[in-house]
């Protein structure tokens, strides 16, 4: 690790320069050579560097939901050029340049931080060393190592010797135990941020084997942490809790504003946004006119979450409109003035059984008419089929005569017998 921070030796003397500063600020407060003031400045660097970072934050978040939504197309590649390996990735790279996706991007934030990472722990490992490093001159070195967080030296780590921890005026107990609960609170912010983003904001329609290496790196990721964590100074362990808080909140807060299409969380916003329109009769915030705008544009490529709210939109009577508001449609509104016609029932039909019994037991007036009109039209049907019946009578007879005259010959016309059988 020392090999490795010394690598990043350039910018230890910003990183230094910054906590001198604000161990200015600080120290004028809880004293200089207290652990608040040093521990204070540590936080505070890592809330700057990441403030500074919130651009690649954005470009993150956006590689990784375009990520997602490539992941069916990735796989029909993959499948169909699974004995060509060089065509599979032309065709992989020809994907992202139409789409605007580099898959290194979910990789900027952890890339561009890793330096101020080494640099911080160069200079807590010469600090724990005492020497001079940067910007940090023998006072302050001396007043950082008399600085204690709970009673652990910024410098002390869980793997030091008895005598290394006593040089720097703790007890090897103290240094453990203050150590054990920050890695264990550092690996545990870590999985939560990663179980946060895979239960919440994934899109649930897509089950592809990038989702099963995400849930893989949920369950990785903290172990690696913990492991390394054993070798972290308590200033380093400091800086790497605080930029994982940092980073759960931040998630949070997008997750909750702008979730994932087809996720739960946006089941859960979409809620709150229909929630507050029932309230308040309006699309209230920039933020949610914009979500409204973009589920609009999609037309009929809308999913079942973005479906289930214009659905619930249409029974308060309002429509979703192209700019992000909502306004009454034209059924609320004919529905409101009395305009609308009401619909007319079919009377049910009834049973096979009920009609029959109903026509041979008339139990009305009406009931007796309707049955005498129709025996009416019976007979009147059945003196037509008489009329017509001693024509086909006759004709039937006929033709009966000339049958028994004939009888015992074949029906229809006879075949010639051949001269020999005569």
């Amino acid at each position: 690790m020392d090999t490795i921070a010394s690598l990043f030796s350039f910018i230890t003397t910003p990183v230094s320069w910054v906590i001198v500063q604000f161990h200015k600020l600080y120290g004028a407060l809880f004293g200089d050579d207290t652990g608040w003031a040093w521990g204070l400045s540590i936080v505070s660097l890592v809330v700057l560097i990441r403030i500074c970072l919130i651009p690649l934050f954005v470009k993150q978040i956006k590689s990784t939901r375009n990520m997602q939504v490539l992941q069916p197309k990735m796989k029909a590649i993959q499948e169909r050029y699974k004995n060509d390996k060089q065509r599979q990735s032309e065709e992989m790279m020809k994907l992202y340049k139409e789409t605007g996706t580099n898959p290194l991007s979910s990789c900027l934030p952890i890339l561009a931080q890793s330096p101020f990472f080494f640099a911080l722990y160069h200079v807590l490992s010469s600090i724990a060393s005492g020497k001079t490093i940067g910007v940090i001159d023998q006072p302050l070195l001396d007043s950082a190592r008399q600085a204690h967080i709970f009673g652990a030296p910024l410098a002390a780590k869980f793997m030091d010797s008895e005598e290394k921890v006593a040089a720097l005026g703790a007890s090897l107990t103290d240094v453990r135990v203050v150590t054990a609960i920050m890695i264990v609170m550092m690996s545990a912010s870590q999985f939560f941020t990663q179980r946060q983003l895979m239960t919440k904001n994934v899109d649930l329609t897509v089950k592809t084997p990038y989702m099963q290496q995400q849930k893989m790196l949920m369950y990785i990721f903290p172990v690696i942490f913990a492991v390394m964590g054993i070798n972290f100074p308590v200033g380093v362990l400091v800086y790497w809790l605080t930029t994982n808080v940092w980073t759960m909140g931040q998630q949070m807060y997008v997750i909750n504003q702008n979730p994932t299409p087809g996720s739960k969380a946006q089941d859960q916003y979409l809620g709150r946004v229909l929630k507050s329109v029932t309230t308040h009769g309006q699309v209230r915030g920039r933020t949610r006119r914009n979500t409204v705008k973009a589920i609009v544009a999609k037309g009929p490529d809308r999913n079942d979450i973005e479906r289930k709210f214009i659905t619930g939109l249409g029974k308060l009577g309002l429509a979703a409109q192209e700019d992000g508001t909502v306004a009454k449609s034209d059924a609320a509104v004919l529905e409101a003035e009395g305009g609308a016609a009401p619909k007319r029932q079919q009377p049910k039909r009834q049973p096979k059984a009920k009609r029959h019994t109903a026509a041979t037991q008339p139990g009305t007036a009406k009931a007796s008419s309707s049955t005498g009109s129709e025996a009416k039209t019976s007979l009147e049907k059945r003196d037509a089929s008489q009329d017509d019946k001693p024509k086909a009578a006759g004709k039937s007879a006929a033709s009966g005569s000339s049958r028994q005259a004939k009888s015992g010959q074949r029906k229809g016309p006879q075949r010639p017998k051949h001269p020999s059988k005569k």
